[in-house]
């Protein structure tokens, strides 16, 4: 009954700076807390970020902190993924996922707390 859809993604140079977003619908919709995370070809999906919808309280993989920034919309409800001084290592495809069931105080890591994945959006950075 929930439905994440990713856009934004694309091929950007070293240094340039790309924004996702992340779409979600339903009618009976309640997020706890929204994240992202990534997957190169041949890697395990890895944590990049994740928010507290209540109260935006965020966190970051140590990798982008500084460089990403996460935030959300209301109405609609929208999840967004600032992406700044962009490197090639950034390279994947960035799934947007949602936590509906368990209530969260902070932002969570792992991905067993989202029940709702996007389909993903293919993140380029050339060197």
């Amino acid at each position: 009954q929930v439905q994440l859809v990713e856009s934004g993604g694309g091929l950007v140079q070293a240094g340039g700076s790309l924004r996702l977003s992340c779409a979600a619908s339903g009618r009976t919709f309640r997020s706890y807390g929204m994240g992202w995370f990534r997957q190169a070809p041949g890697k395990e999906r890895e944590f990049v970020a994740a928010i507290v919808w209540s109260t935006g309280n965020t966190d970051y993989a140590s990798s982008v902190k500084g460089r990403f920034t996460i935030s959300r919309d209301n109405a609609p409800n929208t999840v967004y993924l600032q992406m700044n001084s962009l490197k090639p290592e950034d390279t994947a495809v960035y799934f947007c996922a949602a936590n509906t069931i368990y209530s969260v105080d902070s932002p969570t890591t792992t991905p067993d707390w989202y029940n709702y994945w996007g389909q993903g959006t293919q993140v380029t950075v050339s060197s």
